[in-house]
């Protein structure tokens, strides 16, 4: 099939909701097939998560709450990109902030869409290595324990349910194919 026999086009937009963080649209649509439909989505301002790896190997996590699931996640340290800011910073900022760390080396490795269904959110997955501790700088509000965990036992966590982040889950695939040899990091 060619491409635009799946393209939607918009009718009208409207903003039903303005957060600090995410704005709520109401979309109506003309499907491919001419039919009207309405479509709901969230606009975010993006993302990055980072994998960061220390000199003994193994990967810089973050136990957290997350509030709207009021529960403690291990994760990678990730965090939103501030309007105007491009993604490597955002990558160095959050990994100093929530984690003490400086990292020497940084590679972008590939975007992630989330939430394709209800969201225009995309994270950005970098690669840090020769990390240096500098001291910690959260901000207001984040509490934040750091682990260390070695690649074999976070992939042994996804597989038992105690990492079902969808970010960190993402990064930790790209890390086992890139850290395997069996893919190559794009340039």
């Amino acid at each position: 099939m060619d491409d635009k026999e799946f393209h939607e086009d918009t009718l009208s937009t409207e903003q039903v909701f303005d957060g600090r963080l995410l704005k709520v649209h109401r979309d109506a649509v003309r499907l491919p097939d001419g039919h009207e439909s309405v479509r709901e989505w969230i606009a975010h301002p993006g993302a990055v998560v980072a994998i960061a790896v220390l000199d003994n190997g193994k990967l810089l996590f973050e136990r957290q709450f997350r509030y709207p699931l009021r529960r403690i996640f291990l994760e990678l340290p990730a965090g939103k990109i501030d309007a105007g800011e491009h993604p490597l910073d955002t990558a160095r900022r959050e990994l100093r902030e929530e984690t003490g760390y400086k990292a020497r080396t940084w590679r972008h490795l590939a975007t992630m869409h989330p939430c394709i269904g209800y969201s225009d959110e995309r994270i950005e997955i970098f690669l840090a290595h020769g990390l240096s501790f500098v001291g910690h700088a959260p901000d207001q509000g984040e509490i934040l324990e750091i682990i260390e965990m070695s690649l074999p036992d976070a992939l042994l966590a996804v597989r038992d349910g105690e990492i079902t982040d969808a970010k960190t889950i993402t990064a930790l695939m790209w890390a086992d194919k890139v850290f395997s040899g069996a893919w190559t990091i794009p340039t």
